[in-house]
């Protein structure tokens, strides 16, 4: 197929990023079985976080909403940005328990922090550091052909149980055998999913 990568391990990759409604969804280019592994989406404030992380925002200086909206998608690396939905009406909430005051900056109407809101901060200043931690890890884009060529591999396993199926290999005998080969795998990559042999 013209622009697609030479067959192989590293082809998964590409196949992944296809849209699976290429040629309308029908009859056309879909996305392998293991890519909705792939698919977790970015996390999300929790509706008790978000008012933290508005107050942080506000902390050092006023903000107004798009700023605020900035501050926070800075600080999670670009991956989570609240919509104005979320942000607008925790702002009035704030302002409504004492937490933030309306402050003009520039003929603007920005909001900063009341000293109420500041110690209600420092109460959950974990809460914050929590939610940006969870952005801190390396996501699984930047190795995402090691993880292509460990799904070819469980890909070639189906494929050589359904071969031997085929061929009527698939005897008491020899599937007793493979649940042993398996549970040995299976143990094995718990220990190193667990860090046991690192």
């Amino acid at each position: 197929m013209i622009g697609s990568p030479a067959c192989g391990p590293g082809a998964w990759m590409w196949m992944a990023h296809q849209h699976h409604h290429r040629h309308g969804g029908r009859g056309g280019f879909r996305r392998p079985w293991w890519a909705g592994a792939m698919d977790e989406r970015a996390p999300r404030a929790e509706r008790g976080e978000i008012r933290y992380l508005v107050l942080d925002a506000i902390r050092e200086q006023p903000r107004h909403g798009y700023e605020i909206i900035q501050h926070i998608e800075q600080r999670a690396g670009g991956t989570y940005r609240p919509s104005p939905g979320v942000i607008y009406p925790t702002l009035q909430m704030l302002e409504d328990q004492g937490h933030a005051r309306v402050a003009e900056t520039e003929g603007r109407k920005a909001y900063s922090i009341t000293d109420e809101g500041r110690a209600e901060l420092e109460r959950n200043a974990r809460a914050v550091d929590d939610f940006y931690q969870r952005f801190d890890e390396e996501p699984w884009e930047n190795h995402a052909e090691d993880f292509a060529e460990l799904m070819w591999r469980v890909a070639r396993l189906v494929k050589t149980f359904k071969r031997a199926a085929r061929d009527g290999r698939m005897s008491p005998e020899v599937m007793r055998g493979i649940r042993t080969v398996l549970d040995q795998a299976l143990n094995g990559i718990e220990d190193v999913l667990s860090g046991k042999n690192r």
